[in-house]
């Protein structure tokens, strides 16, 4: 089998470097494309990569491309790659908004996967929601499933709209998460302690309690209970939370996500 990534901007030098250890290229080295000058430098001093700044040089010889470049450049891309791909082929794309139906008219293929990847897969922690078109067989299917756990783990979801909320919950979350973290390294701050020390009590609070609920069938719901007591520190917060509709800013904040990622397969 042989890979090969359009674009190796961070998720592209991800999956890259997750997919390079697949078992599934039988030591075949990754093909990854870039235009940049600086960019292919880097790819060259990689062993396990076979960098190419022309697509008709690599995209021939691939079994599936992954595109992994902002949305506003897929009409070029695509219309560039349309005289060189053959029928056989898969596309992976991980580009916010672009439907499969806008692939599939610009490439001409019909075996398409759009995937919503997160941050995390930069250290293998990654979440990646996919849906396939009818025309991806259920073997390549498992095929493209494999390759996408290297970074994490992968969902397949029934629709497209599911990956657009996706964004909103999985590829954009991370933020959400960093954005609480911050709030409360400055909230540790001006309560005295020094920055250091900020960052250590809230970040291993994070992990602490996504262990815990990992390892139980407990939803935060029963974790919050059981945290909080009537009259308690605990309690306090929570109830200046829910005073200040905190559950639904940050609902109407997964929202905003969801619908721009609606909006944007609209432009594109």
């Amino acid at each position: 089998m042989r890979i090969l990534v359009i674009g190796a901007g961070n998720m592209g030098l991800t999956y890259a470097e997750g997919m390079s250890k697949s078992k599934l290229l039988k030591k075949r080295n990754i093909m990854v494309l870039d235009t940049s000058e600086e960019k292919l430098k880097e790819l060259n001093a990689v062993s396990h990569f076979d960098a190419f700044n022309k697509l008709e040089d690599c995209v021939p010889k691939a079994d599936i491309i992954f595109i992994a470049v902002k949305p506003y450049h897929a009409e070029n891309v695509f219309k560039a790659i349309y005289p060189l791909v053959k029928p056989q082929q898969i596309i992976i794309s991980i580009m916010a908004g672009v439907t499969i139906s806008k692939i599939k008219t610009l490439t001409g293929l019909k075996k398409i996967v759009r995937a919503m990847p997160n941050l995390p897969a930069k250290i293998g922690k990654g979440l990646t929601s996919y849906v396939v078109s009818s025309e991806v067989s259920r073997v390549e299917k498992l095929t493209i499933e494999g390759l996408l756990d290297t970074t994490g783990k992968s969902i397949e979801v029934s629709n497209e709209e599911l990956i657009d909320a996706s964004t909103g919950i999985s590829g954009s979350g991370p933020a959400y998460v960093f954005y609480f973290m911050q709030s409360m390294m400055e909230a540790a701050l001006q309560m005295g302690f020094s920055k250091n020390d900020s960052v250590t009590l809230v970040s291993q609070t994070f992990t602490g309690a996504v262990e815990l609920f990992n390892q139980s069938n407990l939803s935060p719901n029963s974790w919050m209970e059981r945290v909080a007591s009537k009259g308690g520190t605990t309690r306090a917060a929570l109830d200046s939370m829910e005073d200040n509709n905190v559950s639904l800013l940050i609902k109407e904040a997964a929202f905003s996500a969801f619908n721009r990622a609606v909006e944007l397969g609209k432009e594109y």
